[in-house]
């Protein structure tokens, strides 16, 4: 414990600058101070504070031009006036520690929760480059959720990246919650980007509770700080999980949400004088969300792994647009979240034919396999017919398929919202009892395989 103290302080000061580099505002253009003074010993990203009596503001090197760098501040601009002396501080890092756990903290690495926060002793940039790829170990096995849909039809393997798609209020911060406190992990480190802030504190305080937190780690950057905190929440919270990473151990990542991640970045992108391409956003979208993906997984040998949530939030439950349509190819799967099963009341309202779990067939026995293949068939054949069998169209003996799966959709749908205390086993033990019941027809005769097939 002191040799953790006085690694702490060394690193404290060694970040000490007795000298710094200064610059002055020359111009204001909209919300970007261009500052002279400094273009020859500063670099993109580099982090400025501005400061006079009365006025203290930090920001970011957004572009540098000739002798003059442009500066994107983290607060408003209210009071800056030409001349205001402006130090360069250098590039960003951070410096996680075991003592981080249960603790709230910006992407800055400042405590958001009043008490003190010491510094690991190691300094970490928030841009670090994912693991090798050829070194990269395999996922691991299947995890445990405590919710039948995913520890069956949706598994989770250890390492596994899965993107969480839904709409406002249709149960997604519920059922992150749920997984923070309910997945086997050695840690659990949280990203709230864009969040509200009685959304941050009724998250920490409700759905995570003192038994999740005990875990946790939680980076959180509200939605009235700057683009440029906003945007490195994400990455401040990729770093934290790395760290623990790197000393063997298993950590669950969660991201609320990588569209406000992608949204932080636009603002800062086109500040920089990027133009918008994808349905107004920049070019560099793609890029940044396939870095922080690519930074999640499983480790080379000797490291942990990062089993990743993204979230993402979809309006109007188009899955084509650009944030959603990017996640979808760079993950290894994806749960829908459908308002109109949230409207009925079932949670999770996961709609379980527009999701994927690229886990899968290696997640599950070959058995297991065989069980969600013909589920999913009853599934598809009933969703086919719903609007006929819901107008009273369809008399029971035309379609033997069919009227299995007439058979199996209330207890499936049941099924889906229910947890799993005994975990996957038991979940699959349920999940054939179904299938053996809705077999039986109402002459007690039973559905052939060929039939099921056809």
């Amino acid at each position: 414990m002191i040799d953790k103290a006085a690694d702490s302080l060394r690193n404290r000061l060694t970040r000490l600058q007795p000298v710094c580099d200064v610059g002055r505002v020359h111009s204001v253009d909209g919300t970007i101070l261009w500052v002279e003074g400094l273009s020859k010993v500063c670099a993109i990203g580099d982090r400025l504070r501005l400061f006079r009596p009365g006025l203290e503001l930090g920001g970011e090197v957004l572009r540098i031009r000739d002798e003059m760098v442009a500066m994107l501040p983290d607060d408003a601009i209210d009071g800056v006036a030409k001349g205001d002396r402006v130090a360069l501080l250098g590039a960003p890092t951070l410096a996680p520690d075991d003592t981080w756990i249960g603790r709230i903290v910006d992407a800055y690495g400042c405590p958001l929760d009043g008490r003190p926060l010491a510094d690991g002793a190691y300094r970490r940039p928030f841009r670090a480059s994912p693991p090798p790829a050829a070194s990269r170990r395999p996922m691991g096995g299947r995890l445990a959720t405590n919710l039948a849909v995913l520890d069956t039809f949706l598994p989770i393997a250890k390492g596994q990246r899965i993107g969480l798609f839904a709409g406002s209020g249709v149960g997604k911060s519920r059922l992150l919650g749920q997984l923070a406190q309910d997945v086997s992990a050695d840690i659990v480190v949280l990203a709230l980007i864009g969040e509200r802030g009685r959304e941050v504190s009724d998250f920490v305080r409700n759905i995570l509770g003192e038994e999740g937190m005990r875990r946790s780690v939680v980076v959180a950057a509200t939605s009235d700080r700057s683009p440029v905190e906003r945007r490195r929440c994400a990455l401040a919270a990729m770093t934290v999980a790395e760290h623990f990473r790197d000393q063997g151990k298993h950590v669950l990542y969660l991201a609320d949400s990588i569209t406000r991640f992608a949204e932080a970045h636009r603002e800062v992108a086109i500040a920089a004088g990027e133009l918008p391409a994808l349905r107004g956003f920049p070019a560099s979208v793609p890029q940044q969300i396939m870095r922080l993906a690519e930074r999640a997984g499983p480790g080379s040998v000797g490291q942990g792994d990062i089993t990743a949530v993204f979230s993402v939030l979809v309006a109007g439950s188009d899955m084509e647009e650009p944030i959603a349509d990017i996640l979808r190819g760079v993950l290894d799967g994806h749960v829908v979240l459908d308002r109109a099963i949230a409207e009925r009341g079932r949670f999770p309202a996961v709609n379980l034919l527009r999701s994927v779990s690229r886990s899968l067939p290696d997640a599950a026995s070959e058995d297991e396999n065989v069980v969600i293949s013909q589920a999913r068939a009853l599934l598809g054949v009933y969703e086919r017919s719903e609007t006929m069998i819901r107008a009273g169209l369809y008399r029971d003996g035309e379609d033997p398929l069919l009227d299995q799966a007439i058979r199996a959709w209330p207890e499936l749908d049941m099924f889906f919202g229910d947890a799993a205390p005994q975990g996957p086993s038991g979940a699959f033990q349920r999940l054939r009892l179904i299938l053996r019941r809705s077999q039986t027809t109402r002459g007690g005769t039973q559905v052939t395989q060929a039939q099921q097939r056809a």
